[in-house]
């Protein structure tokens, strides 16, 4: 590696957001996108890994139901790798208020992180937000994001999942984020070496 690339995956780490089961037990999960998601998030983890980038995972826990920590559902979906680096818990839609995870990239030298998980326009999104005003840049990697259809609460619309991804790219796309394919984040990052 690089210079370059060594002090640029040094300063990165992928957050994987709310990949739990919580989500596979609710009503409106569909896996009719899950492959795809799937497929883009295990190439970015193993990718990141390759690299030496370190990988946190992040679980939603509520005081209620499917994510609280009796329902025995937050846990990792039974395909999420194991052994990130770091683990925290969140109670709010981002992963930084009360969590630790500021504390934990800062004291890593972490400035650049690559933004995965559930839901991509609900806890992806916000965390985006959030680690954007907190002064990180960020890569958000839509294909590695998932989500599904909602229905407006005043039109009855109803908004397809790819719908509310282009939305969430419109959105943080160059205020927020780069929006990025899972190909070109790990470009970015430079090439594995024996």
């Amino acid at each position: 590696m690089s210079a370059n690339e060594i002090e640029n995956v040094s300063r990165c780490a992928l957050i994987v957001i709310d990949v739990q089961e919580s989500f596979r037990q609710m009503p409106f999960w569909s896996e009719t996108e899950v492959p795809a998601f799937k497929e883009a998030l295990l190439a970015l983890d193993d990718g990141c890994r390759a690299r030496g980038v370190p990988v946190v995972h992040i679980f939603h826990v509520g005081q209620a139901g499917l994510f609280s920590e009796g329902s025995g559902a937050v846990r990792g979906l039974d395909w999420l790798p194991g052994s990130p680096n770091v683990s925290f818990v969140k109670h709010t839609h981002n992963a930084f208020s009360d969590t630790g995870l500021d504390l934990w990239l800062r004291r890593h030298g972490v400035e650049r992180l690559i933004i995965a998980g559930i839901r991509t326009e609900q806890c992806c999104e916000t965390t985006t937000r959030m680690a954007s005003d907190i002064g990180y840049q960020v890569d958000f990697v839509s294909e590695a994001t998932l989500t599904f259809s909602m229905t407006h609460p005043v039109s009855s619309r109803v908004y397809s999942s790819q719908e509310i991804k282009a939305h969430t790219e419109l959105v943080l796309a160059g205020r927020f984020a780069r929006i990025a394919s899972v190909d070109d984040c790990l470009a970015s990052l430079g090439a594995v070496h024996a």
